[in-house]
Formats: C-alpha cells, structure tokens, sequence
C-alpha cells in the first residue's frame, strides 16, 4: 500500500521542489514562451491577413485577365469579321474586273473575227469577179469569133431587154 499512498515527508519533497520548478519556470520560462507563442500567433495572422490580401488579388486579377480575355476575343471577332469583309470585297472586285476584261476581250475577238470575216468575204468576192471576167473574157472571144455569132447575141441582148 506504500506505492499507492505516498509519505507525507515525499509529498512535502515533491510540493517544494514542483514549487521551485514552477517559480523557475515562471521567472524565466513563462515570458519567452508567452511571447514567443505571442509572436507566432501574430505571425499566422499576419500570414492570413496576406493570404486573404492574396486571394483578393488573385480574384481582381483573375476578373481583368477575363475581362482582358473577353476584350481580345471581341477585338479578334470583329478583326476577323473586317478581314472577311474586306476579302468579299476584293474578291468581288475581282471578279467584276476579270467578268469585264472577259467581256472586252471577247467583244475584240469579235470585231477581230468580224473584220476578218469581211477581208475574207472581200477577198472572196474579188477573186470571183476576176475569175468570172476572165471566163467571160475567154467565152466571149470564142463565141464572137464570127460576124453571125455577134449578130445573134445583140439581138438576144435586145430580146431580153423588152422582156424586162
């Protein structure tokens, strides 16, 4: 029963060394350990106190990177839609010019194929004119060879022309 029921002489002991123990502690312990868990609570605040300022930031930078974002996507938007418009337009330009620099070019080629035709036509008809002299020349001298066949041709020369 001694171990569960200490002396009073050993509890006496204990109380005055625990008594010099929390005396030392409290003159020399208890200030730093105080301040220094003063020091770091003031320390985590501070760190959440910066973490909040942080997240704020982060919040407000993150808000004008989507706002820059939305701006750009817009400005890219309307960058493209300018760009495909003024595509149409050249585009279309050119297809009005090439449409009448075809026109013009198939309209010379007509007046080319025309006046051509024409030189031919002229040259055609020249060339049977000669050739009809020529064999009207050539029946003539055979025909009118003799007095008899001058005579018989005047006169169906003047038949033909009661006749008409």
């Amino acid at each position: 029963m001694d171990l569960i029921i200490p002396s009073s002489g050993l509890m006496i002991w204990q109380i005055i060394g625990f008594s010099i123990l929390l005396f030392i502690l409290a003159k020399f312990a208890w200030k730093p350990i105080l301040s220094a868990l003063d020091e770091r609570e003031s320390s985590i605040e501070a760190a959440l106190h910066a973490a909040e300022l942080a997240r704020n930031e982060m919040a407000n930078i993150h808000e004008k990177s989507e706002k820059l974002l939305m701006e750009a996507r817009m400005e890219r938007d309307e960058v493209l839609k300018t760009a495909h418009a003024a595509s149409d337009k050249i585009i279309e330009a050119a297809k009005e010019i090439s449409l009448s620099e075809g026109a013009k070019l198939i309209e010379n080629a007509k007046a080319v194929i025309e006046n051509e035709k024409k030189a031919a036509l002229t040259e055609v008809k020249n060339q049977i004119a000669i050739l009809t002299l020529e064999v009207a020349e050539k029946l003539m001298r055979k025909n009118l060879a003799s007095d008899s066949a001058q005579k018989e041709l005047v006169e169906g020369f003047v038949r033909d022309l009661k006749l008409n």
